[in-house]
């Protein structure tokens, strides 16, 4: 799981390792200040995923410049996805 520092906390990362999910989440500031004070040493962090994440990111910004995909017009999943599939396929083929 990839996400950004407002799922930073104790009681999110602590849910992550009880199920074995590996996670990059960079820390809040006042939470790496905290662990140095401590003597305890930073979360791993892994910048390369994180970057990565930022093409999600860009995909959901694109996909959501389409008003029935923002407000979610359908009324069920089946056409929702239908709907998110069809935009999608729009934007992979139109030039960039």
């Amino acid at each position: 799981m990839v996400a950004d520092k407002g799922y930073s906390s104790r009681r999110i990362r602590a849910y992550l390792r009880r199920r074995g999910i590996k996670h990059t989440i960079p820390e809040r500031i006042d939470q790496l200040n905290g662990r140095i004070r401590r003597g305890e040493r930073p979360c791993g962090f892994d910048p390369a995923a994180y970057r990565r994440r930022n093409v999600v990111e860009r995909c959901f910004n694109k996909l959501k410049h389409y008003r029935g995909i923002a407000t979610r017009y359908d009324k069920t999943a089946r056409s929702y996805e239908a709907a998110v599939t069809l935009v999608a396929t729009l934007l992979w083929l139109r030039p960039h």
